[in-house]
């Protein structure tokens, strides 16, 4: 069984300098790109509208991502509300933009963590945690102290700070991020983050250098590494070509890139008439041709 990175910087005190440094950063928020720069100690909220404390939205496992995740008991989710993406076209609105959930402490988070483990989940699997990475660390110190070794999953939107996730180096053992748009005009206007290319790009980069690209056990289960989600969308607005170079370029032909053809038109999505096109399939088909031609054909490499 291959022991996760946080275990010995638990043992080290490492992890918990890693937190108390990393909550610092909640006194003058920068956890994302935004920047917002409130105190979130002083329960002043930003983009994201919370303050120092996780919300659960809800946790257990989960038989419905990738089968590197899953396994034969499931992926270990949790659901944090709120988001610092906010997406219009968000298909968990309920959780992201209605903040559904509860306020948990440390404690109780790490309990959770541990329940999954007790269930025997293959991972313990972090739905947008950007802004509430502080909290998490702090929690994953907590519960490895009580005995946690499952492989940290770190679910993403990708607007992600690099200075941030440098922080987890260590800690996070497989990154999942998405790649939404990898057009500026795009990212404005369904995002509100213009800058959002540059930033996924710069994020990819620093997980990869991290974990490198995604290991499987005996058992097909990942352990580490880099697993990237692209959502299609109508009309090819994702901008498959442009990450498909990238990724072939910057990252590695290797890179496990899940072309997904799971968008529908929820919440405001129907204020953008271009966003209601019925052509998910062919976009779809086109963007896994666009990812074969760019030379990107991940197989799964399994551990020594």
């Amino acid at each position: 069984m291959t022991v996760p990175g946080y275990v010995d910087l638990v043992r080290t005190g490492e992890l918990k300098k890693r937190a108390d440094a990393l909550y610092a950063h909640l006194k003058s928020c920068d956890l994302c790109p935004r920047m917002c720069g409130v105190d979130r100690t002083a329960g002043e909220t930003g983009y994201c509208r919370v303050g120092d404390k996780a919300i659960v939205s809800s946790y257990g496992p989960h038989p419905g991502e990738e089968p590197e995740l899953v396994g034969r008991n499931g992926s270990g989710t949790i659901f944090f509300a709120s988001c610092n993406l906010l997406c219009v076209f968000c298909q968990n609105a309920d959780i992201s933009h209605g903040m559904r959930g509860a306020e948990v402490t440390q404690g109780q988070l790490a309990d959770k963590m541990l329940r999954l483990q007790g269930m025997g989940c293959h991972n313990i699997n972090l739905v947008t945690p950007t802004h509430f990475v502080p909290q998490i660390v702090r929690a994953i110190d907590v519960a490895a102290g009580a005995g946690l070794r499952l492989p940290i999953v770190y679910n993403t939107g990708g607007y992600d700070r690099v200075e941030i996730l440098r922080m987890l180096d260590g800690i996070i053992d497989i990154y999942m991020p998405d790649m939404k748009f990898s057009g500026t005009v795009a990212s404005e206007k369904y995002l509100n983050a213009p800058d959002y290319p540059e930033a996924v790009k710069a994020a990819l980069a620093e997980m990869h250098r991290q974990v490198g690209d995604l290991r499987v056990d005996e058992y097909g289960v990942a352990t580490r590494g880099l697993l990237v989600r692209h959502l299609v969308m109508p009309g090819g607005l994702a901008g498959s070509e442009e990450f498909a170079s990238f990724i072939a370029e910057e990252l590695s032909p290797n890179t496990y890139v899940n072309i997904m053809p799971q968008y529908r038109p929820e919440h405001r999505a129907r204020e953008f008439p271009e966003l209601l096109k019925r052509d998910i399939w062919e976009q779809h088909a086109a963007a896994q041709e666009v990812f074969r031609m760019a030379g990107i054909h991940w197989a799964p490499t399994r551990n020594g």
